[in-house]
């Protein structure tokens, strides 16, 4: 018996294979999507900016930076980050609040430039390996413009403060875990969400989609390795947990929670913010926000369907959990996500071919 993603790979593109109904409504979905996006995220963005006006000189990664600069001292990273949250009022409970110990020590060996070094590294190597995967799924012009979008997506890392910001790694490592991914060497995929992991927690939900894919496809030697690195993760964040723990006091703040519920109008602004569309208005690039999930949807097979889905997934967690200072968590999509705006106009020309096709027949 044959399994889903078996049917799925049999459909080619799946838009162009939409009854005509269907095509007409995901075409009008759409067209309303664009318009509600062009007012929807425009008040949270102005929350976005109000809070980071209010607290610039104390932000996120200055409070990174300062910790590593501890670290590269000498100290003791979980007395540095837990005492800088501390005499910051940020939280350090439960445990996540304190990020991963690993960019800090890293930064310790090759400094914040070189992490950036790093960053800008692995944007090549996603490149190449996009340009290589899409090979026989595209034509070469829609190719070279999904290797384009691809390096606007990854925008980040030309910023002079990228090196402190875990999202900007992680997320590279886990696109580049994406693209380089084949049922034959699949290896350096799990190093580099191995990678992904040990930087920022939040690369877990990659890593637990690849396992169910794997598992419809019975793949069991992937399966194998996949469940190993997630226990190692969860010895991990055990050992975290501990690192944590042993610093943190009764009186330290707690989280506000994850509880934002702005739906999806944050990871709209947040792609509006991070990538290339930060150049036009808010109200033109939420719209273009919106259509690389198209575009990947509309490639098809495995990779269409993988990327797809982790989108969404990432998306919809955001737009549950998150508030309007968490926007860049985001970065973990990037610069995946926006290769797919070069696959959209496809997936368009996809579904419009849809509804003619029906016309024809009927």
């Amino acid at each position: 018996m044959s399994n889903p993603l078996t049917w799925w790979n049999g459909l080619g593109r799946p838009l162009a294979r939409l009854p005509r109904w269907a095509a007409a409504g995901l075409i009008a979905l759409l067209v309303a999507s664009v318009v509600w996006s062009s007012f929807a995220v425009a008040p949270v963005e102005q929350a976005e900016v109000t809070r980071a006006e209010a607290s610039e000189s104390e932000g996120d990664r200055a409070l990174y930076q300062r910790i590593s600069e501890r670290v590269a001292a000498g100290e003791s990273y979980y007395e540095a980050a837990v005492d800088e949250q501390r005499t910051r009022n940020y939280p350090t409970r439960p445990f996540v609040t304190v990020r991963l110990p690993t960019l800090a020590w890293l930064h310790s060996v090759i400094g914040a430039s070189g992490v950036r070094i790093v960053s800008m590294l692995l944007l090549l190597a996603c490149l190449w390996g996009l340009h290589q995967r899409l090979e026989g799924r595209s034509d070469p012009l829609e190719r070279t413009a999904a290797v384009v979008m691809l390096a606007l997506g990854g925008a980040a890392v030309a910023g002079s403060q990228s090196g402190y910001v875990h999202e900007v790694l992680a997320g590279m490592l886990l696109t580049l875990a994406f693209v380089l991914y084949t049922p034959q060497r699949w290896w350096p995929s799990l190093l580099a969400a191995a990678l992904a992991l040990a930087v920022r927690e939040l690369a877990a939900p990659f890593v637990l989609l690849w396992l169910a894919f794997a598992m419809l496809e019975r793949r069991w030697r992937e399966v194998a390795a996949l469940t190993v690195l997630l226990l190692a993760f969860a010895v991990g964040m055990y050992l975290h947990y501990l690192g944590v723990e042993a610093y943190r006091q009764a009186g330290d703040a707690p989280s506000q929670g994850w509880d934002g519920m702005l739906g999806p109008a944050l990871p709209l602004m947040a792609m509006s913010r991070l990538t290339a569309l930060l150049v036009l208005p808010v109200t033109l690039a939420a719209p273009f926000a919106l259509l690389p999930l198209v575009g990947w949807l509309g490639l098809g097979g495995r990779l269409g369907l993988f990327a797809t889905l982790w989108f969404f997934g990432m998306f919809f967690a955001l737009a549950l959990f998150a508030r309007p200072e968490n926007f860049y968590w985001a970065q973990l999509v990037l610069p995946a996500y926006f290769a797919g705006l070069a696959l959209a106009p496809r997936a368009l020309a996809d579904l419009a071919s849809a509804i003619r096709r029906r016309e024809r027949q009927s």
